[in-house]
């Protein structure tokens, strides 16, 4: 099992693409707001994708009406990953409202189908897994649930999600050609009907009730509509694992190794961390030295058709998965950049390796202040970082600035591993499960330590791993935070294999807290010194009296490693 802390929803892939608004690889990912458990209310709103239901016109400017419209409006244009992105961001707000979770429960089982029927490997496994194998799988997804989660798995819930999820998936286009489905409205009403009593009748105490409810299902689906088993028992495996939390998850064959690819910080692919955004896929981060940066791509640029179709016609696994391929393989694209006309661009796919470190310089020379940003938690970030750290104290190192924003996380030990090259004694995190085995207390050690005077860079995309770090260094009073709250990610994840399929899941194993005993979880980690930063339009410069234009945070991290030399 690895261990992982990362915020992230979606695997991370080469193309590293993300549902959130800030960028989650794979996170991508992905908002811990307590488990979603559907109830039988919530089943019925989770199969309804009814029209468009207009802001009432005596409350246009209800903040959450607005929320609400414009989540419609996307769900009532398909684009299920943006509607999961917009809901996860306006529950942070709005975290105690029942419709909200339930358009973001809609979204997130219609994202999961459509995501998983543009999977090969997923496909694959519908046609390779038979019945026995597949109620297997599931079975042992339930197990490894019931030993390993944070808590006491809702086993009714699990039940309702896994028939609701079949339920939506029976109207969901690629669900029904990719299993060649026609079905009739009397026949999905009658199953309908049957599902709902054969529900009302069951007592869900255990895994072994929630796979024979499962067989049952099968049955039925089978007779009534010639749904094979394995297409139904994956709805319920995909949706057991889903339902638990926005961090636990089912991964495809290809998801599995999209999530070690991510450990390991490789890839093929182009090099480009995006989302989806207006029907375009939006370059959050080009990766140094990749295809796409060598092809002329910056951040911020929008790629606007794969392979000549359009990427406002694709939902954004589509296009993402358009620009994946095989090593050696060309893709094109069109590229627009702000104030410049759209340009086509043919690249070719390359292995990528992601560097753990980016940047790192010295920034101010005169008082020695370095720099160094953390785009991840790797498994050779400390390592990395280690050797990092003697270059820049040969180049005249006094104080250091270590940049965790856009961070979302990665691995705990890397974290932990980090956090221990600054402190000399104390705790570092504390993890809290409820298997004992999952109760850790993690300190640090004197040896190795570096001394310099230290400033950390936290922005509210800053999540996980980077809290973890983050907390450390400011309960232990190691150094200055500069920035603004980080995200508030404070679970930790494991992955463990499955039997069948090469598949697997991102379950989530413990909650972790700061050395002083605070809680991440939905409070984030607060800097010491607050900036608060206005968007402004790509290529708009910011006016700094006479230096360089450039990064607000960073230019009020340098004053605070000013300060703390100053003060030493």
């Amino acid at each position: 099992m690895q261990t992982w802390a990362s915020s992230e929803k979606l695997p991370r892939t080469s193309t590293r693409h993300s549902r959130r608004g800030w960028l989650a690889i794979a996170a991508v990912a992905m908002l811990a707001l307590g488990q979603i458990a559907v109830s039988p209310a919530r089943a019925q709103v989770s199969s309804t994708t009814g029209p468009v239901t207009a802001v009432p016109q005596e409350l246009p400017t209800n903040p959450l009406n607005v929320v609400l419209d414009k989540g419609r409006t996307l769900e009532s244009s398909r684009r299920w990953g943006e509607a999961l992105s917009h809901y996860e961001e306006a529950l942070r707000e709005f975290h105690d409202n029942e419709t909200l979770q339930q358009r973001h429960d809609l979204a997130k089982l219609h994202y999961s189908v459509e995501r998983r029927y543009h999977d090969q490997s997923f496909l694959q496994s519908i046609t390779t897994l038979n019945r026995e194998q597949a109620l297997a799988l599931y079975a042992e997804l339930l197990q490894k649930t019931n030993t390993h989660y944070v808590t006491n798995p809702p086993r009714r819930d699990i039940a309702i999600r896994g028939i609701t999820a079949l339920d939506l998936a029976l109207t969901d286009q690629d669900f029904l050609k990719a299993n060649r489905l026609t079905i009739t409205p009397e026949q999905f009403g009658h199953l309908r009907q049957e599902l709902r009593q054969l529900l009302n009748r069951r007592s869900l105490q255990s895994p072994s009730d929630l796979v024979a409810l499962a067989t049952d299902t099968c049955r039925l689906a089978e007779v009534r509509m010639g749904l094979v088993p394995t297409a139904t028992t994956l709805e319920f495996i995909s949706a057991a694992a889903e339902g638990l939390d926005d961090y636990s998850s089912y991964l495809t064959a290809d998801q599995l190794r999209e999530v070690y690819s991510q450990i390991e910080g490789n890839f093929v692919g182009l090099g480009v961390e995006l989302k989806a955004e207006n029907g375009a896929l939006l370059i959050v981060h080009v990766i140094p030295g990749s295809p796409a940066q060598r092809a002329g791509i910056v951040d911020q640029d929008r790629i606007v058709a794969v392979d000549g179709k359009s990427t406002s016609e694709l939902s954004t696994d589509e296009a993402a998965s358009m620009l994946t391929g095989a090593e050696g393989t060309y893709v094109r694209v069109t590229v627009y950049s702000n104030g410049a006309e759209p340009r086509v661009l043919n690249i070719r796919r390359e292995h990528v390796d992601v560097p753990s470190l980016e940047d790192s310089k010295i920034v101010d020379s005169d008082f020695g202040i370095a720099y160094v940003r953390i785009p991840a938690f790797q498994k050779t970030t400390s390592r990395d970082l280690e050797t990092t750290l003697w270059d820049l104290h040969r180049q005249g190192m006094r104080s250091l600035i270590l940049d965790l924003r856009g961070n979302p996380g990665g691995l705990l030990t890397a974290a932990v591993e980090l956090a221990d090259k600054f402190l000399t004694e104390g705790n570092i995190v504390s993890t809290r499960g409820r298997s004992p085995q999952e109760d850790f207390n993690y300190t640090a050690h004197y040896g190795g330590t570096w001394r310099v005077p230290l400033v950390v860079l936290i922005d509210g995309d800053s999540a996980s791993a980077s809290e973890i770090f983050a907390g450390a260094i400011k309960d232990n009073n190691r150094g200055t935070l500069v920035g603004s709250k980080s995200f508030g990610k404070g679970s930790v994840q494991g992955i463990f294999p499955l039997g069948y399929g090469g598949a697997g899941i991102r379950l989530t194993t413990a909650k972790f807290y700061s050395p002083n005993g605070t809680p991440i979880s939905h409070r984030g980690v607060e800097p010491h010194d607050k900036v608060q930063v206005v968007a402004k339009p790509v290529g708009q410069q910011v006016d700094l009296g006479g230096q360089e234009p450039s990064d607000l945070v960073l230019q009020a991290g340098i004053q605070a490693a000013r300060n703390r030399l100053a003060a030493r």
